[in-house]
């Protein structure tokens, strides 16, 4: 059995498959971070991203092997399969960036993408040790620095507005109504929510002047809206 699956296999099959194990660990780890803050592009993206951009290493480092034993005039070129994977990983990072007026958010997703890619091509050309220390400092930065960013911003004047309303709300009618009341929106957020539902996080900066009362009851008269906070 082991000489039929030999030569099917190849010689290189182990170090092959070891690598893509830790390329599934070390870009799973970074994805599970953004799986727990609920981002467009989680856990089984990051994975997906680490280990395929692994594999196309692992591709043009061993793929063509044979090709050059056999023929003389074939070069040896592993830079040129990652080049694409490295500028090709951009229109995947571009589907995670989310513009809505004036806020963009998705960035930090989308870097984060693009970094595993490149995390799996290291890995793939055997540097474990810089894989690993990579990936400490990116759930360093996305971690640590997300908490120090956001005690930051807690002393700028804000105000979050919650709403809990069916799927079929449109976000437009609340923008409008927020925005009568001569309020200036900094960020939109929608949270999938169960039972049809989802949840709208607006923040605003505040006006002592508003009526937030009246600005409550005027979107409680939205259809679709459930609750408002």
């Amino acid at each position: 059995m082991d000489a039929l699956l030999a030569p099917m296999l190849g010689e290189n099959f182990g170090l092959m498959m070891v690598r893509v194990l830790v390329a599934l660990v070390l870009s799973g780890v970074i994805g599970f971070e953004r799986e727990m803050n609920n981002h467009s592009a989680g856990f089984r993206t990051h994975i997906l991203v680490g280990v395929g951009a692994c594999l196309m290493m692992l591709l043009s480092l061993f793929g063509f092997v044979e090709f050059m034993e056999e023929y003389d005039n074939v070069r040896f070129d592993p830079a040129r399969i990652p080049s694409y994977v490295i500028s090709g990983i951009g229109f995947l990072g571009a589907g995670t960036i989310i513009v809505y007026g004036g806020t963009i958010r998705g960035l930090t997703t989308a870097a984060s993408i693009w970094t595993v890619a490149g995390i799996g091509l290291v890995v793939g050309a055997g540097m474990y040790g810089p894989a690993v220390f990579t990936t400490l400092i990116i759930l360093l930065s996305l971690v640590f620095l997300n908490n120090f960013e956001k005690m930051f911003t807690k002393s700028r004047s804000s105000s979050m507005i919650e709403i809990v309303a069916l799927n079929d709300l449109k976000i437009q009618d609340v923008v409008t109504i927020v925005e009568k009341y001569e309020l200036i929106i900094k960020s939109v957020e929608i949270v999938k929510s169960e039972n049809n539902a989802r949840r709208i996080f607006i923040k605003t900066e505040p006006v002592i002047e508003t009526d937030q009362l009246a600005l409550y009851e005027e979107i409680s008269r939205i259809e679709q809206v459930r609750n408002i906070n």
